[in-house]
């Protein structure tokens, strides 16, 4: 945890939190952090700054806090990634999480399991504390946007050309003619397939709704390697 986040339940006053949680224990037990000492702190969807320790013991820890210093700034990136495994997605959230995405679409795709939308890794609550660790890692405050989509060929079709304007828009697909471009910094939309990709219907909708494929290889990626070594070379 290289930033404590903080939520606007945890002001006791204008200026200090009690922690009791995870986050106390995470003070105490891993910074081992004694009264005076300084940590890194920040305000979900807001400012980081640091918290002076005023207090840690039993009852928890008490910080005084002030916030100056903006979040690093967001990939300037639209993900669309067909929905993971129930455990890789945990992982892949954290992950996108810690790279700076901050709008995350979960699409169904033909090679997506149905079970997969039943796994209580989607309930709101875990997804949320996936994110919170990417951010917590990444010294990060800005909470990203998750939206599911089950529905491919509506979601293609309808809303996709709209997301897709005015961006740069890829998909990545292996044998793809073209290699992925580096060291972008214009507004981007990415697809990113299944294990085992997209079938070629699905690359046929995505390329009518404005999406480019591109490659990165010969080699063939497990979706969380796919989405860092994407995001590492894109941006």
């Amino acid at each position: 945890m290289n930033l404590i986040l903080l939520y606007e339940s945890d002001f006791i006053s204008e200026d200090k939190v009690h922690l009791t949680d995870h986050r106390a224990q995470h003070i105490q037990k891993v910074h081992r952090a004694e009264v005076g000492d300084q940590l890194k702190v920040g305000r979900l969807n807001q400012l980081m700054g640091s918290g002076i320790v005023l207090q840690s013991d039993s009852d928890g820890v008490i910080l005084q806090t002030t916030f100056s210093q903006e979040p690093p700034a967001p990939l300037p990136l639209t993900l669309i990634l067909a929905l993971p495994r129930p455990r890789m997605l945990a992982r892949s959230l954290q992950h996108i999480s810690t790279l700076g995405v901050k709008r995350l679409i979960l699409l169904n795709t033909k090679r997506v399991e149905k079970s997969y939308w039943m796994s209580p890794e989607l309930k709101p609550e875990k997804i949320h504390d996936n994110l919170i660790l990417g951010l917590e890692q990444a010294k990060d405050t800005l909470l990203p946007e998750v939206i599911l989509e089950t529905q491919f060929k509506p979601f293609v079709e309808d809303r996709l050309p709209e997301i897709v304007a005015g961006t740069r828009g890829l998909v990545a697909h292996p044998g793809s003619p073209d290699a992925c471009p580096r060291g972008l910094e214009e507004e981007t939309t990415l697809a990113i397939g299944p294990e085992g990709g997209f079938i070629p219907y699905e690359v046929e909708k995505l390329v009518e709704a404005g999406l480019q494929p591109v490659h990165l290889g010969d080699r063939i990626l497990r979706v969380e390697t796919a989405v860092t070594a994407l995001l590492a070379r894109l941006f």
